[in-house]
């Protein structure tokens, strides 16, 4: 099965780090990200621009209203996400308790199972 891990973090903790901070988590990260890949079970990664690059379009009544910016304002922010293919939930928890600890500091991993979507066909 297909689970996203979400990844959630302070972003002007994250957005502080110096280059070399940076820099030494991507690197930790990536040896994660490696060993998925060599198992065959990473999907896409992306890691996403900074909250001020962001755009909302809110339902507001009859017509949706675009905001800069993202819509809700939170102590964490979404910064980041994974698919990866496990076979079961705690493989996905195991998974995401490596980036954790490739990731120093505080911050979150959401683990959501994912139901692919095919227009015409109905989901299980």
């Amino acid at each position: 099965m297909l689970y996203a891990i979400l990844c959630y973090n302070d972003e002007d903790v994250v957005g502080a780090w110096t280059k070399e901070e940076d820099d030494e988590v991507m690197t930790r990260l990536a040896a994660v990200q490696e060993k998925l890949t060599k198992q065959g079970r990473l999907g896409p990664v992306a890691r996403l621009m900074p909250t001020t690059a962001a755009t909302t379009l809110r339902k507001s009544g009859n017509e949706p209203i675009v905001i800069d910016g993202p819509f809700a304002e939170t102590k964490e922010q979404f910064l980041g996400f994974y698919v990866v293919d496990c076979a079961s939930l705690d493989e996905a928890l195991d998974i995401s308790r490596e980036l954790s600890i490739a990731n120093p500091g505080t911050g979150s991993y959401e683990i959501r199972p994912i139901s692919i979507f095919r227009p015409g066909q109905t989901t299980s």
